[in-house]
């Protein structure tokens, strides 16, 4: 539990100084970062995310209800994060917002992190079937954390646009650093003594299932500007695929 905490902090804050290396108006490696990040979240969740939900709980059907207030909850998330957790910036049309904070923008995508966080419950005994759930938590892990990098890269690169100082924009991007680290304090707290298939859990993780499923659908299926056929994003998605199938033999 200690390492996912970690990692996701560390992520978040780390990929946060990308903006040094990257200019903002140069997104081509951010698009294929969000290629392959997104194919390995569609991916997760549909070999690793809805089997365990599914086959742990006497009414599967409940499942179906989570997962679509997931996947609306995070549209209307995106009203206020811009889409900034799928790489959109509008750096531009923030321009003369100059020393504001947007605190809505920050307040969803803590929501958004918290709850991404919240199904890395590190619980060893629960079998579901033939799904390992060890496996399943570094999966899921590697799947956020990757997740993590564009997005946080985009919000920092929002966040200097508006406050023009590196230092005070790195210290607003530590509230979604912090998200996914609470969501796992949080969840385990509430989930260690729970039972497999609890409503909590099944609450939980289709949340997250609905939440990437959006995330990661718009990220695969948005329209590139040019309307042309993108031979890198092709092969960004299919490493993105095979990253997470492979993680069902590591």
């Amino acid at each position: 539990m200690f390492i996912a905490i970690l990692v996701l902090f560390f992520t978040v804050l780390l990929s946060g100084f990308l903006v040094k290396l990257f200019p903002p108006d140069n997104v081509r490696w951010l698009k294929m970062a969000l290629a392959f990040s997104g194919a390995y979240l569609f991916t997760i969740t549909i070999t690793h995310l809805l089997p365990d939900v599914l086959l742990s709980n006497k009414e599967p059907h409940v499942v179906g209800y989570w997962v679509l207030a997931g996947f609306f909850l995070q549209l209307i998330l995106e009203l206020f994060s811009h889409g900034v957790e799928h790489g959109h910036m509008h750096t531009h049309a923030h321009d003369h917002h100059t020393d504001t904070i947007p605190f809505l923008l920050l307040g969803s995508l803590f929501v958004h992190s918290f709850l991404e966080g919240s199904i890395l419950v590190d619980r060893d005994y629960r079998d579901v079937g033939h799904m390992h759930h060890q496996g399943s938590f570094y999966s899921v892990l590697l799947g956020v954390a990757l997740h993590h990098v564009p997005a946080a890269f985009a919000l920092m690169s929002v966040l200097l646009s508006r406050v023009k100082n590196f230092r005070k924009a790195l210290s607003w991007l530590l509230i979604f650093a912090v998200g996914s680290p609470l969501g796992i304090l949080v969840s385990n707290s509430l989930l260690a003594h729970e039972a497999p298939g609890g409503m909590v859990y099944t609450a939980l993780t289709g949340l997250v299932a609905g939440n990437f499923l959006h995330i990661s659908t718009t990220i695969l299926f948005e329209t590139s500007p040019e309307h042309s056929f993108n031979r890198n994003k092709l092969i960004a998605t299919l490493l993105g695929l095979v990253l997470a199938l492979l993680t069902d033999f590591i």
